[in-house]
């Protein structure tokens, strides 16, 4: 802790005052991942550093959030009403609108480790300062980058009488980063860090839950309880609903489950869901996409599909919306507990959560506690709800009002009476859910405030160094997250995958970052740790640029994520691949199952002309109808029954919003095609005579129902024969 206490501020400006009078002109400022940002502060020393050219501004931060951009009058016109409803409130930050914009002064420069995917490939400033980190040496290389100002939103609360703050949504690399600068201020180096109060924010437990003392400086005043940005979901295809079912047939019931944000993810919450809720449903479309007939030995060997009995257990670095779906339909149950004897015995079925004297005779029997109990014992045992709250030990004694018993549980009369009057009803401080950090829609931070405190305990924020490894850190030792972690199941998106098992997911072999490795690495590498663990990685079969589809299996690429040689289990929406153990041509022959059939043939080619598979080797015939269309067939009637919507879990969208979207989408395709394009799209909208009456709403949505000028009445013809187009209206 810091010698000092911290000073508190109701200003911005005051506050920055005095950290710049404290650390000087040249200020390295680290900020969380998303969400935990604190805007306010950052952007007056943004703009301190903009008006003074003899100060410096290094920012050290990965996914900064900015609201969506539109780059046409249409798009501005769809986009404007939805971003204000959405993002109304919420506080942009300034070096982020100079970095879109190119205009980021000489004196400042953006350090990330993790961007919005395909956000920035084309912002120089921004692929020349990507940092390439693992999340777990995140908070270590941002201390090498000589750190001096940390800047955070937390919220505060109350708890045994006492004002705690909650580090909420980014624990994970805070924690660590902070500890490293109190060290370095031991050492004489002048720091700030600084707690910027939002009380929007849910008051997270964990390790989230810290003293205000962990701050230097505090800025508390409810002009900068400013709105949470929002994550808005993203409408899941038939293509993610077909690899979410191949995933959710491989999450193994007791086990443990990390899922990463995206329309992928939810795809899997949802087949779990479905799996769990609506089962005859569940096996119906798997038979019907001959899923389990294709791949029941690794399905029934890593998996399977029955509903879930025991439950399944979180631990992730990305607390997603799809968790709390998943705690609703009962699919995530299985708690954990952070104590190995406590988790042992639970795992070995010779305690449960319901507490019966059979509970006290196991502890007794397994040595956990000493026959003659010790006060440890007896905090041990009320901590973790064995032992009623309301007793008390003195003088090797358990009281309860006026009955004082000896501590004494060799003599059965004494043990008698413990069982009688001082049993608790259920183990206390279970955890369903270890976080690192959470992003998501609005409707998520609101679910999260509506919990219960009891609820919200259950959810256990805490450092990445915890979620995302095993080993080598001061958050639990490795034998408990083995305990806890058991059936571990790694399920994380991917943007290519390599015919002999490499696995590319941040970036592209012109050297360009699409986002960052963020915990993927992390992940893959505690799946193969973990001595029943497994990695599942994600990929959609195909990209498309205009109309062009090209594969996202190819025979090599210049740049991976996950090497070879940590190959386990790859996914798409044809099927599920095994790569664990097996060799270069078995590698090939099970990716080619799942490659979409247009592009088959031509892989299988290479790989027989570098002599990695037979000559004389062909695909099963059950493999090369891998289309989208089969895709389609096999959800279609499905579908019809009400199952697989474009939105699962809501969007923040009105049903007008989806369809115009869908239909300026389809316009800003054909535009795209060229000249050609352009020319039939202008003209085929020229023709249109009248306004039609099913058109009439969205084009009040769109400010182009009296359109008054030459552009406005082009544009409302636009609109209209998009419509048509996209089937909206007829």
């Amino acid at each position: 802790m810091s010698k000092y206490k911290p000073f508190f501020y109701q200003s911005v400006e005051k506050c920055v005052d005095e950290v710049i009078k404290r650390v000087g002109k040249n200020i390295v400022l680290g900020m969380p991942l998303g969400l935990g940002k604190a805007n306010h502060v950052a952007n007056e020393l943004y703009r301190r550093v903009k008006e003074d050219s003899g100060m410096n501004l290094t920012i050290i931060t990965a996914l900064s959030l900015e609201r969506p951009t539109p780059t046409t009058e249409l798009e501005q016109r769809f986009i404007e009403p939805f971003i204000e409803r959405v993002f109304g409130g919420y506080i942009d930050l300034e070096y982020v609108k100079a970095l879109r914009k190119g205009e980021l002064p000489s004196n400042v420069e953006v350090k990330e480790f993790y961007t919005k995917a395909g956000a920035y490939l084309k912002i120089r400033h921004v692929q020349q300062n990507y940092i390439s980190s693992n999340y777990t040496h995140a908070y270590r290389d941002i201390l090498i980058n000589e750190v001096n100002v940390v800047a955070q939103i937390v919220c505060k609360g109350t708890m045994d009488n006492k004002t705690y703050f909650s580090t909420s949504c980014n624990p994970e690399v805070t924690l660590d980063v902070v500890d490293g600068m109190r060290n370095l201020e031991k050492a004489g180096k002048k720091i700030a860090i600084i707690a910027q109060i939002n009380q929007n924010l849910p008051f997270m437990y964990g390790d989230a839950v810290v003293e205000p003392e962990l701050f230097t400086d505090i800025l508390d005043h409810p002009d900068y309880n400013f709105r949470l940005f929002s994550a808005p979901k993203m409408a899941v295809t038939s293509t993610d609903y077909a690899i979410g079912l191949h995933a959710s047939s491989l999450i193994k019931d007791g086990g443990t489950l990390q899922i990463g944000i995206g329309s992928l993810g939810d795809a899997l919450c949802y087949g779990l869901q479905l799996r769990q809720q609506q089962n005859d449903q569940y096996q119906a479309v798997l038979k019907k996409s001959e899923i389990v007939n294709k791949f029941s030995k690794t399905i029934y060997n890593v998996g399977g599909v029955e509903a879930f009995k025991q439950g399944l257990a979180g631990s992730t670095e990305m607390l997603v919306d799809g968790y709390l779906h998943l705690l609703k339909c009962g699919v995530v149950k299985r708690k954990t507990y952070n104590n190995i004897h406590i988790q042992r015995l639970i795992n070995e079925g010779k305690i449960k959560e319901k507490i019966t004297p059979r509970t006290l005779t196991v502890l007794l029997e397994e040595k956990v506690v000493r026959p003659k109990l010790t006060r440890k014992n007896f905090q041990f045992l009320q901590e973790f709800g064995i032992f009623k709250e309301a007793l008390r030990f003195e003088e090797s004694h358990i009281i309860k009002g006026k009955i004082h018993i000896p501590a004494d549980l060799n003599d059965e009369k004494n043990l008698d009476k413990v069982v009688k009057y001082c049993l608790g009803a259920k183990l206390k401080k279970g955890i369903l859910i270890h976080g690192g950090f959470f992003l998501g829609p609005n409707s998520f931070y609101d679910e999260l405030n509506n919990m219960t405190e009891e609820e919200r305990r259950q959810i256990h924020m805490t450092s990445v160094l915890n979620v995302n490894q095993l080993y080598g850190n001061r958050y639990g030792d490795e034998e408990l997250k083995l305990l806890q972690r058991r059936h571990g199941r790694f399920v994380n998106a991917c943007l290519m995958a390599t015919l002999t098992g490499a696995v590319c997911s941040d970036g592209l072999e012109s050297g360009q970052m699409v986002s960052g490795v963020g915990g993927q690495y992390n992940f893959v590498s505690q799946a193969h740790a973990l001595p029943d663990g497994r990695s599942i990685l994600m990929v959609k079969s195909t990209r498309l640029k205009g109309k062009a589809a090209s594969s996202n299996i190819v025979w090599n690429y210049g740049h991976i994520t996950i090497p070879k040689h940590l190959r386990d289990i790859v996914i798409t929406e044809y099927g599920i691949a095994d790569l664990r153990a097996k060799s270069d041509k078995d590698i090939i022959a099970a990716l080619l199952n799942i490659t979409d059939s247009r592009f088959q043939e031509e892989l299988l080619q290479k790989a027989k002309s570098a002599q990695k598979i037979p000559d004389d080797y062909q695909i099963p015939a059950q493999f090369k109808n891998n289309l989208p269309e089969w895709i389609e067939q096999n959800l279609a009637a499905f579908k019809k029954k009400g199952l697989f919507p474009p939105f699962p879990f809501g969007t923040d969208f009105t049903k007008e919003e989806l369809a115009l979207g869908k239909a300026l989408r389809g316009l800003k395709e054909k535009m795209a095609e060229g000249l050609g394009g352009k020319a039939s799209s202008f003209g085929k909208a020229m023709t249109i005579r009248s306004v039609p009456e099913k058109a009439k709403p969205y084009l009040q949505r769109m400010q182009l129902d009296h359109p008054t000028t030459g552009k406005e009445k082009m544009m409302q013809k636009l609109v209209i024969y998009a419509l048509t187009s996209s089937g909206a209206i007829r």
